[in-house]
């Protein structure tokens, strides 16, 4: 058996519950083919780089999966047959990779870029004055 990681969007009209459940009826495939899933990642409701059938957005789910090609090829055809499913690609791994994927790295940095100006910048907690160097005393 190969690994694999597979990436495939969901339209943006679909709920979180809806795409978990895409994603655990793909794991199955890959079970009953005598696969195993890794990990499941879902990366959430992200922009699109352009429109995909009218989609402005899209949820996006990556599997880390060991599997033989006959469940790889199966599970792609029921991707390709869901409306849901906007885009998909399968990619054949040497190792599995079981740290979190660079969409959830970004997150994580996105969310640290939202601090307000003081959090981090070396600012006294209450301004006291200590720190205010008289004009005279300049040289400049």
């Amino acid at each position: 058996m190969k690994n694999y990681e597979t990436v495939f969007v969901v339209r943006q009209d679909a709920t979180p519950g809806q795409v978990e459940t895409l994603a655990q009826s793909y794991a199955e495939v890959i079970r009953s083919s005598g696969g195993e899933v890794g990990k499941t990642e879902f990366c959430g409701l992200r922009n699109l780089a352009y429109r995909i059938k009218k989609n402005k957005k899209a949820h996006y789910v990556l599997m880390n999966l060991t599997a033989t090609p006959a469940g790889i090829t199966e599970m792609e055809r029921q991707l390709k047959l869901s409306e849901d499913v906007l885009r998909y690609l399968t990619i054949t791994t040497e190792v599995l990779d079981n740290n979190p994927s660079p969409l959830m790295q970004q997150r994580s940095f996105r969310e640290e870029r939202h601090r307000s100006y003081d959090d981090d910048f070396g600012m006294p907690d209450a301004f006291d004055g200590s720190h205010i160097v008289p004009l005279d005393e300049v040289t400049i």
